[in-house]
């Protein structure tokens, strides 16, 4: 099957405009949520999904065609959560106090789920979803992107563009791994958590940005 095949058949089979049928959706996907974090993808039928949500597995086919297309929802719905927090925390007009507001909100996301955040993230990079919850290059990233573009020199620099590209992706990369380890180890204070992660990041871009002032940016 083509991606374009593949996403076709992870679609909603119809869209729940009326209460009562986003209701059922809602119950569909927090139910496939609960089943992942309780007995993980072995467990993880839409058979077991509609028992949970208290529906029939007829009612659950008219909204989704397979248990993919669910859990594709259920990434889409923790990813739009998230951004809310990240878009309120960007807008924070200092920069520094911004990308710390983010950090706090990606941990507290985390540690609020963490056994369904490490499932999800790997089902994310499986799975073809929304420009939204893409890794690497969805709505997220786009707003990490934009903080951190508030740090940069204010002259246009040639690579400046990838820089803030290459910059946005590792303070991600290093947030997302160091949350997903604290879950795998149970970790509960999400105050020193944040704290470490902000230690990191901070570090690694003061040490980014330290390096562009010395050298140019178009140098090989």
């Amino acid at each position: 099957m083509s991606r374009t095949g593949k996403a076709a058949s992870l679609k909603p089979r119809k869209a729940a405009t009326q209460m009562r049928a986003s209701r059922t959706v809602e119950a569909i996907v927090e139910a496939a949520a609960r089943i992942l974090e309780t007995v993980g993808m072995e467990g993880y039928t839409t058979n077991a999904v509609a028992a949970r949500a208290g529906v029939s597995i007829g009612s659950l086919y008219q909204y989704f065609p397979n248990k993919d297309a669910i859990t594709v929802a259920l990434i889409e719905r923790e990813a739009a959560l998230l951004l809310t927090q990240v878009n309120e925390a960007a807008a924070e007009p200092e920069w520094k106090a911004a990308l710390k507001l983010m950090i706090t909100a990606a941990v507290r996301h985390q540690l609020s789920r963490p056994v369904l955040s490490r499932l999800l993230d790997v089902e994310e990079a499986r799975l073809p979803t929304r420009d939204e919850a893409a890794p690497g290059s969805g709505a997220i990233f786009k707003v990490v992107r934009a903080v951190i573009a508030r740090a940069m020199p204010a002259t246009a620099l040639p690579g400046l563009s990838s820089v803030v590209e290459q910059l946005a992706s590792d303070v991600i990369g290093i947030t997302r791994g160091m949350t997903d380890m604290a879950g795998r180890r149970h970790e509960a204070d999400g105050l020193d958590l944040a704290l470490r992660v902000e230690n990191a990041v901070c570090g690694y871009l003061f040490s980014a940005l330290k390096q562009m002032n010395s050298h140019d940016l178009h140098a090989p």
